[in-house]
C-alpha cells in the first residue's frame, strides 16, 4: 500500500529536499505541498492525504492550528509535526492539537520513512527526547484525589503504561511477551475503550483517569 503524504512547510527549499527524499523511497507518494497552515488544511481537503508532515511554526495559520483543524475536519488523516524546536509548549500543544507524532528535523531519513509508516497506521511517533518530556510533563500532573473509574483490563493497562513510553507494538509485544497482533488488538481496544484517536491521546487520558 503506498502512504500518500503531503508536506507542509514554510520554506520552499527544504520542501524540495523532503520531497526528493521521500519520492525515491518505496511505498511513499508525495501528492502536494504547503507553504502554510492555512494552505495546509485547504490541500488537506483537496488531496486527502494519508499523512501530514506539518511543520509547526509557518506564517497565515501556524501548523498547531492547522493540525487542530485537520483532526477536526479530516479526522481520517494524520499529522507527524516535523520541526526545529523541542520545547516543552510546542511539543504538549502539537500532541493535544491532534498530532500523532513529534520528530525534528535532524531525524534521518530512514527514521522518517519508518515514523510515516507508523502515523499511517495510527501509532504514535515520538522523537526519544521528546518522549522524555512527555512523560516527565505527565508525572508532574496533580493526582486527583479519587481516580475514576476505567473500563481497561489489566493487560490493556500493561499495553497503555508502555504507549506513554513511545513504545512500538513490536517493542510491546517484546516486553510483555505477546505476538505482535495481539498487541495490534489490545492497543485498537484501548483507543475504542478511552475514546481517542491515537496512542499519545491513550496516554494522556489514562493519565486522567489515574490509571498511570
Amino acid at each position: 500500500m503506498t502512504i500518500r503524504v503531503l508536506v507542509a512547510d514554510d520554506q520552499a527549499l527544504f520542501r524540495e529536499a523532503l520531497t526528493t527524499l521521500l519520492e525515491v523511497q518505496p511505498g511513499i507518494e508525495v501528492v502536494g505541498e504547503a507553504g502554510d497552515g492555512e494552505e495546509a488544511v485547504r490541500r488537506g481537503a483537496e488531496l486527502r492525504p494519508d499523512v501530514v508532515l506539518m511543520d509547526l511554526r509557518m506564517p497565515v495559520l501556524d501548523g498547531i492550528a492547522a493540525t487542530a483543524r485537520l483532526r477536526d475536519e479530516q479526522p481520517d488523516v494524520r499529522v507527524l509535526a516535523l520541526t526545529t524546536f523541542d520545547d516543552d509548549e510546542d511539543v504538549f500543544a502539537a500532541i493535544r492539537a491532534g498530532a500523532v507524532g513529534y520528530l525534528l528535523k535532524d531525524v534521518s531519513g530512514a527514521r522518517l520513512v519508518e515514523a510515516l509508516v507508523a502515523a499511517e497506521r495510527g501509532e504514535s511517533v515520538l522523537q526519544p527526547s521528546v518522549a522524555a518530556k512527555l512523560v516527565a510533563r505527565v508525572a508532574r500532573l496533580p493526582e486527583d484525589a479519587a481516580p475514576a473509574e476505567h473500563p481497561l483490563s489489566d493487560r490493556e493497562i500493561d499495553v497503555v503504561r508502555l504507549l506513554a513510553e513511545g513504545r512500538s507494538n513490536r517493542e510491546i509485544a517484546g516486553a510483555l511477551f505477546l505476538a505482535e497482533g495481539t498487541v495490534k488488538n489490545l492497543v485498537t481496544s484501548v483507543l475504542s475503550k478511552l475514546d481517542v484517536r491515537d496512542r499519545t491521546q491513550a496516554a494522556l487520558r489514562a493519565r486522567d483517569l489515574g490509571i498511570l
